[in-house]
């Protein structure tokens, strides 16, 4: 009848894994904890395609362990080009939990990775009950847009 108050080991460590990233750096622990409880864990090999440009995103992934290459295709006569290597603490996708457009780069393990998949739909339904994660989001987004039109601009 209940749903039971006890967090288990694996839960709470889903909990500190999300607030030791700087997007939910500014939640407040009962919004971690609801952002905790929707995160699916997922597993992948050293090669795997994680995220294909192009694609419909399902979601945002936080990496526990590992790291993975981003990369970007630009032009169809051109190779692939590498934009980033991600790991531990980074987040990847988190795009898709604000607007319904298709991936803009792919990510590919390059070691054996550990990720947090939070989804889409799960998110929208957290922000029904808890509001205010949008505004702190947003400051933490706008936050970053400026950082990257600064970086633009030098």
């Amino acid at each position: 009848m209940f749903k039971s108050l006890e967090v288990s080991p694996h839960q709470r460590m889903n909990e500190d894994t999300l607030a030791h990233v700087d997007l939910f750096s500014t939640l407040s622990k009962k919004e971690i904890q609801a952002l905790a409880q929707s995160c699916q864990e997922r597993s992948y090999q050293a090669g795997t395609t994680i995220l294909s440009q192009g694609d419909t995103g399902v979601g945002l992934y936080v990496l526990k362990s590992g790291k993975v290459r981003i990369i970007q295709g630009n032009n169809p006569d051109r190779a692939e080009e590498e934009i980033g290597i991600a790991g531990p603490g980074d987040v990847l996708g988190e795009m898709a939990l604000l607007d319904d457009l298709p991936r803009s780069a792919s990510v590919e393990a390059i070691e054996d990775v550990t990720a947090l998949l939070l989804p889409v739909w799960e998110f929208r339904s957290i922000l029904r009950s808890y509001p205010d994660i949008a505004l702190k989001l947003l400051v933490v987004l706008s936050r970053r847009l400026r950082k990257a039109e600064a970086a633009r601009r030098d």
